[in-house]
């Protein structure tokens, strides 16, 4: 089942009732701008955002870019799902019309921020960090700190391609990017 384009829905929002469609193995899908649905099953690639839970308005401003871009790119955009750049980069995918995921690292959907779409419950603290880097296809650190960091050393350790944006410390291996359309279209490079 897939959302009519009239449904008369924000662009991008994936109902609650339509995730029961998702996990029963029926179609669902998002409203995307340009491309009218785009079926879930079609978002295959899945882009991480990684950076601090806190953030000024500036790297605030540059994760929303990101965001946009990764959603206008037909992928998905996955991070930890709280504040700071998670939720800039959560807000400028879902504006763009994109698909949110957010790896919670307590024990309540309630922690995650207002732009995630689906979002997992680990209880797992920090030791998220690990899924996030797994699971991501590639991975955009913009600023952060030691959690991002800790992000940037799984995501290299498994073989992903990762790009920092606005880093303020230099790691080896890490892609070097100078605005966020140059992160999101490296991102897109390597993961084709």
């Amino acid at each position: 089942m897939t959302l009519p384009a009239n449904a008369g829905l924000p662009i991008g929002l994936l109902q609650h009732r339509h995730l029961h469609d998702i996990c029963a193995g029926r179609n669902a899908a998002v409203l995307h701008p340009g491309r009218g649905e785009v079926p879930i099953s079609n978002i295959n690639k899945l882009i991480g955002v990684i950076g601090g839970s806190w953030c000024s308005a500036e790297i605030a401003g540059l994760a929303r870019q990101v965001g946009e871009g990764i959603a206008r790119g037909g992928a998905a955009l996955i991070c930890g799902g709280r504040g700071g750049v998670m939720a800039a980069a959560c807000e400028g995918a879902k504006a763009a019309g994109g698909l949110t995921i957010g790896i919670l690292p307590g024990e309540s959907k309630a922690e995650a921020n207002a732009f995630v779409d689906l979002k997992i419950v680990t209880g797992l603290l920090e030791a998220r960090n690990v899924i996030i880097a797994r699971s991501a296809d590639a991975l955009i650190a913009i600023n952060g700190g030691h959690g991002t960091l800790s992000e940037i050393a799984f995501g290299l350790k498994f073989g992903k391609t990762v790009i920092g944006l606005h880093l303020e410390f230099v790691v080896p291996g890490v892609r070097t990017a100078a605005t966020p359309a140059e992160a999101v279209q490296l991102a897109f490079q390597a993961i084709g």
